[in-house]
């Protein structure tokens, strides 16, 4: 099955943003009070912006107890072989959702809207693949460059230029990117939480070690202490300040790796890597964040991450995604909760991406829940408890709670395995509904089981 897309010219290819539910985001440092230096990725800062400018505890499961499968490089390789072809036409409708506008006022200037509507860091030009000769005459004509991040286990340099004094963002970037056509020019897109975000302490995970041979990423919030992830390997760095464990991050982590009582998720037990990229910040969750977290996820061999958010194209993001794929990453994604109508969202469009859809526990699927090429598997996203920030449980909704089911499984046991023990629900095949088929339906924990208190939406 190959994603397709268009394209809609090179300064308008937009990033990606919000997650499917709002968090409640939490302020927390690592032990000892400071982030973990960041050993994959080497920043320079360069010429500040100029002035002014704008069930029980073991249950049966559907797939057998299998030896994990690894995804080779060819394997990866081979599901993105269309990577580099066009966006699809939908990318040309895709305005942002009305929860944009409200973010961006939030935010006192940090951030401004890009033509569709998307929340962007103000002031902020990401290019990749900008020539010497280009950078040169940019500079010359009032560009100036923030900084420059050099990400080795991609293979990537970014430059983040902010505009001349006076330009407007959408006009500098359409003039930078007609000084280097071959470059990837576009804005700084940021991740963000559908709804407003609050804050309220709550301890960080002290990593413990049980000795797991299964490791997986997750980039999101941070993630809280709980006593479903206490046997579990946890390590977590941030990557827009220090980690800020958070609601949806914790209650994702949950799904993938926890374990304790009537609780656990797909891999119990597992590592953990966590890659925080938002920190409190309303800058938070932008493209350059993101790419750097796939980067130390590269750096680490983490062979599958979960990326449970949602949003049209970046070329910084697009490029990321593609070489950690090379590198023989697996990245699941949730489709989105804009409903069957929405154009196909990023990163669960890009060619190799396992996205994924969500249902009830019915196994209908959800009316919210994305549908399209882009949809690999379905899985439970409605009626499952998950971990709190409270330490407690709490029902979710949403692709974002389907997402990591689907993470947890690859990882144990391969991708390939996963499909073919796939229920095919729907049309005979693989359809735009389900994907390759429902999994993990006889994985999750009822609410009432663990007295979840709560619920997490989108």
């Amino acid at each position: 099955m190959t994603k397709t897309r268009t394209s809609i010219g090179r300064w308008m290819v937009i990033g990606l943003a919000f997650f499917a539910m709002p968090e409640v985001a939490v302020a927390q440092g690592r032990p000892g009070g400071s982030p973990r230096p960041d050993a994959a990725i080497q920043m320079r800062p360069l010429v500040p912006p100029a002035p002014g400018v704008a069930g029980p505890q073991s249950r049966p499961s559907a797939i057998p107890q299998l030896p994990s499968v690894p995804v080779t490089p060819e394997a990866a390789a081979g599901r993105m072989s269309h990577a580099g072809q066009a966006q699809g036409v939908a990318d040309a409708v895709l305005q942002a959702p009305a929860r944009s506008r409200a973010q961006i006022q939030r935010s006192n200037g940090i951030l401004q809207a890009d033509p569709f509507g998307w929340p962007v860091v103000s002031g902020e030009i990401v290019a990749i693949g900008l020539s010497d000769r280009a950078r040169a005459e940019a500079l010359g004509l009032g560009y100036h460059l923030i900084r420059e991040e050099s990400l080795p286990d991609l293979e990537m340099d970014v430059l983040v230029f902010s505009p001349p004094a006076g330009q407007q963002l959408s006009d500098a970037v359409e003039r930078l990117a007609r000084l280097d056509p071959q470059a990837d020019i576009g804005f700084n897109h940021v991740y963000s939480p559908a709804g407003a975000v609050s804050m309220a302490p709550s301890p960080v995970i002290a990593p413990q070690r049980v000795g797991s041979s299964v490791r997986l990423g997750l980039i999101d919030t941070g993630v809280a202490a709980h006593p479903a992830l206490a046997g579990s390997d946890i390590t977590q760095q941030g990557f827009a300040g220090p980690v800020h464990p958070g609601a949806h991050g914790t209650a994702v982590a949950s799904l993938m790796v926890g374990e304790a009582g009537f609780f656990s998720g797909t891999a119990p037990g597992a590592g953990l890597l966590v890659a925080d990229v938002y920190g409190g910040s309303a800058a938070g969750g932008s493209s350059t964040a993101l790419a750097r977290a796939l980067a130390w996820m590269s750096s680490q061999r983490i062979r599958v991450v979960n990326v449970s958010l949602v949003g049209p194209r970046n070329p910084v993001v697009a490029r990321a995604v593609a070489q950690a794929q090379a590198r023989g990453m697996t990245i699941v994604a949730a489709v989105g909760n804009d409903g069957p109508a929405a154009p196909p969202l990023y990163p669960a469009a890009y060619e190799g991406v396992i996205g994924v859809s969500a249902v009830n526990g019915r196994g209908r699927p959800l009316p919210e829940t994305g549908r399209g090429p882009q949809v690999d598997f379905s899985a439970p996203g409605a009626d499952i408890a998950a971990a709190s920030v409270s330490g407690g449980y709490v029902t979710v909704r949403g692709s974002s709670f389907a997402a990591p089911l689907v993470a947890g499984l690859i990882a144990r046991h391969g991708e390939t395995n996963v499909a073919r023990h796939a229920r095919d629900m729907g049309a005979p095949g693989r359809d735009d509904i389900y994907g390759r088929g429902l999994v993990g339906n006889d994985m999750t924990v009822a609410p009432r089981a663990v007295g979840a208190h709560g619920a997490l939406r989108r």
